[in-house]
């Protein structure tokens, strides 16, 4: 079965680091697109960044471009969101997700892991 979980969230001072990692286990059949997205309290699920995953090919949301850098590690399944200059409004619970094509939406992809929090203070 399918699995994406993800890890590396925690608190940080604003202006410091983190970096989040996905980690895939199984078959992600046509999976050609895998990406971060975040959700605060009361807010919906925004598409922080994403890459498709044969070509490295990224997208930014315009509030983290410049702060935030995905990545992925083919050999080993995983994916990561390198946070740098990390703000208040960055807070939020974050979530990797795979699918076929690089959406904004939620319905662009397939799998979802459970979210690990960030906070920035």
């Amino acid at each position: 079965q399918v699995q994406l979980v993800e890890s590396g969230g925690g608190s940080v001072q604003a202006g410091g680091s983190l970096r989040l990692s996905c980690a895939a286990s199984g078959y992600i059949f046509g999976s050609g697109c895998m990406g971060w997205f975040r959700q605060a309290p009361g807010k919906e699920r925004e598409r922080v960044a994403n890459t498709y995953t044969s070509t490295a090919t990224t997208y930014y949301a315009s509030s983290v471009k410049g702060r935030f850098t995905i990545s992925q590690d083919n050999a080993k399944n995983t994916m990561y969101l390198q946070m740098n200059s990390v703000e208040p409004e960055d807070t939020a619970m974050y979530y990797c997700a795979a699918g076929s094509v690089c959406g904004a939406g939620r319905w662009n992809y397939r799998y979802w892991g459970q979210g690990t929090q960030v906070t920035v203070s």
